[in-house]
């Protein structure tokens, strides 16, 4: 892993393959890092150069002093592409996690040229339905407490709401994990951005009716996944997904939870290797809209 320094704040990322092969941008979800895209390097790395990204004030990175929003985020992300040297016009394939997801997509709208391609993977956006342990941050003085009570007790809990298969709930995830939410500002961080866009009747409306018709009005091309088990943002958001983004290819794993990346490595890399290739042809047990 890296650091690098963007807007006085150390970001954190990790880059491997030809730094001349087109660029695959992987975005993490609340509260995690980019240890949850591992994998993906390894089976993606040799025919692209591959850049995962703790966002900013998530994982080891460092916050930036306004208030993190999606707007801030994708405005932090675009930054740091450009302090790792990354040109302006050589448009980056995107592709997130729950909230990375949603991230990606307010990249997209921010910055249209930039962008090649958009992989949406168990994303927000989609639904106001999310886990009650998420809707309860927004309950005054309950959230900071929560959050600071993440330790070898509690982080297997919130680990195994993660995964379908419980053999994911590793120690070292459980480590990483901790030494995260140990982190000054994680707590101050995911508040601001689990009460921009919800509370406690779930995820609101307003940000999602306006980002997602911008961005289907791009047209770009467009994979969604998901896992059948997933207890964060449920499989039913893919249906709501896919009306939202017509164009938009999409597939859904079977017996997989919120992070089908993590889940099915194999599989993913291979469903997401023609879209990264601009191929036209369907990838193996993909389905269309």
């Amino acid at each position: 892993m890296s650091y690098v320094d963007v807007r006085h704040a150390r970001i954190r990322y990790e880059a491997t393959g030809d730094e001349s092969a087109p660029p695959v941008v992987l975005l993490h979800g609340i509260g995690r890092s980019l240890e949850d895209w591992s994998a993906q390097h390894r089976l993606l790395a040799e025919s692209h150069r591959v850049i995962s990204i703790d966002m900013p004030g998530f994982g080891l990175s460092q916050r930036h002093p306004t208030s993190t929003t999606l707007v801030s985020l994708s405005d932090g992300v675009w930054a740091t592409l450009e302090a790792l040297g990354l040109d302006r016009n050589r448009p980056v394939h995107l592709m997130g996690n729950s909230l990375g997801g949603a991230v990606s997509m307010q990249m997209l709208v921010d910055d249209p040229g930039r962008v090649s391609t958009l992989t949406l993977v168990n994303s927000a956006g989609f639904g106001k339905e999310v886990t009650f342990a998420l809707r309860m941050l927004a309950i005054p003085g309950m959230g900071r407490a929560l959050l600071s009570r993440i330790d070898h007790r509690t982080a297997p809990r919130v680990e195994r709401n993660l995964f379908a298969d419980r053999a994911m709930v590793t120690p070292e995830r459980i480590e990483t994990a901790i030494k995260i939410a140990q982190q000054p500002d994680f707590a101050a961080v995911y508040l601001e951005i689990a009460k921009a866009l919800g509370g406690f009747r779930g995820i609101a409306a307003g940000w999602r009716s306006e980002l997602l018709p911008r961005v289907a009005r791009h047209d770009k091309p467009t994979l969604l996944v998901w896992g059948d088990r997933d207890h964060i943002l449920p499989a039913a958001h893919l249906a709501a997904a896919r009306a939202a983004l017509p164009q938009a290819r999409w597939h859904l794993f079977e017996r997989t939870g919120h992070m089908p990346q993590i889940e099915q490595p194999e599989e993913f890399a291979a469903l997401v290797r023609p879209l990264l290739r601009a191929e036209a042809a369907e990838a193996p047990g993909s389905g269309t809209a």
